[in-house]
């Protein structure tokens, strides 16, 4: 592909879903309930009443997906497993059948010379758990540590990447203090607990996974780039609130070992009521890491805003005196959100330059764009505005390489449209169209132009499927059969 943004040897390109975006089948072979599950029936939580509860029938069309992922090229996949599908009451012993599912999709994915990339938790905790105070308790944490160690104990010697978490802000903020996504509450001091509690489960975690002697451990965060809306002191004061709750609060407690400075300008009285925090926890949480994971779509600009809520009993802990403004000039996918490439670009350099030699290498873990599309009259998506997208972003990751960023991979998000959360099927990221109600899968434009350009940069970067490298393989659970 002319003029293809260059990355150096080894940097891989991958693409990416999540257990429940894409697997249905949550009642099938002892899987229990998550929130999600109990989120969807709420009157109103899900823009068009949909759910996950069939999605793409991945957990039926496995194969088919897989041959998708082995066509377009990608080193890697990544994927993540669904807790209750394993842990159906969030604790005690492992569901073979469902850790089966995963088992087979590795072994598949190895097969095809695709390197798995195994997220542990992305978003569907175990109903029960949260019956019990989800992550606004401790012994979330600890069983989310009981999790890891079931499944690295059947995956950890055919897994060479593992993720942690996925966007523990989302888990908290949009979860626990906005309502917005499961378990839809709308509160403060507790949301700031189950923000620390999700990092103490990310440090406990990481322990397990060290114990079970897996190759590659790291977590994934949805950091913003985030911009005043003046030169004003008041809007530059709001932007670094903004930065405290998008960023800081995350990346100095995994990066530094200590909480972030302005915090308490943020949160005001909420996080002062931190009895959730303990002695020790952030030499845990702190513990290295072999990669950061990224996940990136837009970025915000922000202006002073009053609280919202005066009384601090009252208050959320995403009142924070700032509101998001919109950025002229710019275009917009169908999430609303500015396509602002440069913004990547600059993220990735100055978290270069914040953190040093305390960063651990980069992974662009999720990048991709939500566009107005329908198949044509001949069946074809023509998906321009997501090429032009996925174009840019990669130039703009390839400039933060050449200015001296470790960056080592690009996952884009997604290989197939989903169900996109409280969004339902009425937003489409997809490389790939998902027909809801039959599931017939049909490659857009993007997944031929993505496929066009791994190949283009694979003489250079060593991308693309190849062998993957072995590891030394352990006892397996005993199959139930089937898919």
């Amino acid at each position: 592909m002319k003029d293809f943004p260059a990355f150096p040897p080894g940097f891989e390109f991958g693409a990416a879903t999540s257990a429940y975006q894409i697997e249905g089948a949550t009642k099938e072979d002892g899987r229990g309930p998550s929130i999600w599950d109990t989120f969807c029936r709420r009157p109103g939580a899900v823009s068009d009443g949909t759910s996950g509860e069939t999605a793409c029938d991945h957990y039926h069309r496995r194969r088919e997906d897989v041959r998708l992922l082995a066509d377009l090229g990608v080193a890697t996949y990544r994927f993540s497993v669904a807790w209750p599908r394993v842990q159906p009451s969030g604790s005690g012993p492992v569901n073979t059948r469902g850790l089966d599912f995963y088992a087979r999709l590795v072994d598949e994915l190895l097969e095809a010379g695709i390197k798995p990339v195994l997220t542990l938790y992305h978003w569907d905790l175990p109903q029960p758990l949260e019956n019990a105070g989800g992550w606004r308790s401790r012994d979330t944490a600890e069983r989310f540590a009981e999790y890891t160690a079931l499944v690295a104990a059947t995956l950890g010697d055919r897994v060479p990447r593992w993720i942690t978490l996925n966007e523990p802000w989302c888990s908290a903020f949009l979860g626990y203090a906005a309502g917005e996504h499961a378990p839809g509450a709308s509160e403060g001091t507790p949301a700031l607990a189950a923000a620390h509690h999700l990092l103490v489960g990310h440090g406990l975690a990481m322990g397990a996974l060290r114990a079970a002697g897996v190759q590659e451990a790291g977590i994934s965060l949805n950091l913003d780039h985030v911009y005043p809306a003046t030169r004003d002191p008041a809007d530059v004061a709001a932007a670094l609130r903004a930065e405290t709750q998008r960023n800081l609060m995350w990346t100095d407690p995994l990066l530094t070992g200590r909480y972030a400075p302005g915090e308490t300008d943020t949160f005001g009285e909420l996080i002062e009521r931190q009895d959730f925090r303990r002695e020790g926890d952030l030499a845990l949480i702190s513990a290295p890491s072999d990669f950061l994971g990224l996940n990136y779509y837009t970025p915000s600009t922000v202006r002073a805003a009053p609280w919202r809520e005066p009384d601090p009993a009252l208050r959320t802990a995403t009142d924070n005196r700032f509101e998001g403004v919109d950025v002229p000039d710019v275009r917009r996918t169908a999430m609303g959100w500015a396509v602002v490439p440069g913004a990547l670009r600059e993220l990735l350099v100055s978290l270069r330059d914040r953190y040093g030699a305390r960063l651990p290498p980069l992974h662009i873990t999720e990048n991709g764009s939500a566009e107005h599309e329908a198949p044509g009259a001949d069946g074809t998506v023509h998906d321009a505005d997501r090429i032009a997208y996925l174009e840019s972003h990669l130039r703009a990751a390839s400039e933060a390489v050449a200015a001296g960023v470790d960056l080592r991979g690009y996952t884009a998000w997604s290989l197939m449209d989903n169900f996109e959360w409280a969004f339902g099927h009425s937003r489409r990221f997809g490389l790939v169209h998902v027909d809801f109600p039959t599931g017939t899968r049909t490659p857009k434009a993007s997944y031929h132009w993505y496929k066009a350009a791994i190949a283009a940069a694979a003489p250079a970067s060593g991308s693309g499927p190849g062998p993957v490298r072995p590891v030394p393989r352990r006892s397996r659970p005993r199959r139930a059969g089937g898919r």
